[in-house]
């Protein structure tokens, strides 16, 4: 078997899958478990274009590198018969239908967003949003961390820090995946903590401080983001709070809960609420340079290593480190919340909003989508709104 993806002649075209990703860009609402999931039933289950083993190939890959898992899973399977051309597409796209409706967002946002009825909407979404990233949170640590003790403690390292310091320090990220090879790699223990020792100058940090100067600045700061992303989506929550709200300055804590909750109204990947942020801080230029520089990590990282993969891909050390480096991102979610939780829940009533949000998820017999729970809390923001 060869190192590169599937040479036999796709029995579809180019154009079919694009409008299939465009399709999913539009109408895929859940999170990334779900669109990962609607893509095994629509590519794999019922039209048969990609194989059982080249879904799998690509679902290990978006599991072992940086980015949005469901953005990276699409990039890969534009590249199994189409290459760079079909992987460049489909991404774009995947993407693009979400990123003008952030826009649009954006600009009712700023256009409306001093009215009171608009206020008394986030109101309630604010609170809700808590009770979702809690759940997430959960259900992310019970599927990935399992029995390990190992794992738990760099999670609750992670959770702490992040908490205390309001940031995500995401020089842990690379230190704990390293911890956990070494652990799992008796004859480099010894060796690890050097490792570990060497890669805390070259750590990326979240800390900035004054307000945006350049695009370029937008640029590098996004680029930062999608490099540490892993898995979930809302990986990038504590990163880009670090940054956009405690760093740099450029939105209010209101301002970002409002962002990750306009991520979660809106189909396809949730890091698209880079590009919500990007159009607050800098317009429409700025909306467009943030989710490039978000989106890029994740493509590069998926189409240079895509011809190697079936022969490196799972190696023990590979799944060793991203044990570790999933663990920490989180535990980072999970401080997150306890964060965002500060500003968001200021009264019983946000308090009841949130904790309805995640008594919902966690008892409802069929799950129920996020945007539905948003929407619900929006109305719950104006009726107390209209009752005040």
């Amino acid at each position: 078997m060869t190192g590169t993806p599937s040479p036999s002649i796709p029995a579809y075209r180019l154009s079919q899958l694009v409008r299939y990703f465009l399709y999913l860009g539009v109408a895929g609402f859940g999170g990334p478990v779900a669109l990962v999931e609607y893509m095994h039933r629509d590519l794999v289950a019922r039209r048969g274009w990609i194989s059982e083993e080249e879904y799998r190939e690509g679902l290990a890959l978006a599991n072992i590198s940086p980015g949005p898992l469901a953005a990276q899973l699409c990039t890969y399977l534009g590249f199994v018969h189409y290459r760079y051309l079909g992987a460049s597409l489909t991404t774009l796209a995947f993407v693009l239908p979400s990123f003008v409706m952030v826009v649009a967002i954006g600009w009712a946002y700023l256009r409306f967003g001093g009215l009171p009825w608009m206020q008394a909407v986030f109101y309630g979404v604010g609170a809700a949003i808590i009770g979702i990233i809690a759940w997430s949170a959960y259900r992310l640590t019970r599927k990935t961390v399992h029995g390990d003790l190992l794992l738990w403690a760099i999670f609750a390292v992670s959770m702490a820090i992040t908490a205390i310091t309001e940031t995500e320090r995401v020089e842990l990220f690379p230190i704990a995946g390293l911890v956990v090879w070494a652990a799992r790699s008796p004859r480099f223990r010894a060796r690890s903590g050097t490792a570990a020792g060497l890669l805390l100058p070259l750590s990326l940090t979240t800390q900035a401080t004054g307000s945006p100067q350049s695009l370029a600045e937008v640029f590098w700061f996004f680029f930062r983001a999608g490099a540490f992303v892993f898995g979930s989506g809302l990986a990038i929550v504590p990163f880009l709070y670090g940054g956009v709200v405690v760093g740099f300055g450029w939105l209010n804590d209101q301002q970002f809960l409002d962002a990750v909750a306009v991520a979660m109204i809106t189909p396809g990947p949730v890091v698209i609420t880079t590009g919500f942020i990007g159009y607050l801080v800098a317009g429409l230029p700025g909306a467009i340079v943030a989710a490039v520089a978000t989106f890029l990590p994740a493509y590069i990282l998926t189409v240079i290593p895509a011809p190697y993969f079936r022969k490196f891909g799972r190696r023990p050390a590979i799944a060793a480190i991203v044990d570790g480096v999933t663990a920490a991102a989180i535990g980072a979610i999970a401080g997150a919340v306890i964060v965002l939780g500060r500003r968001a829940i200021i009264d019983i009533s946000t308090a009841l909003i949130a904790l309805a949000a995640l008594l919902v998820l966690w008892k409802s017999p069929r799950r129920i989508p996020e945007p539905v729970i948003v929407a619900a809390a929006a109305l719950a923001g104006l009726l107390l709104f209209t009752l005040k």
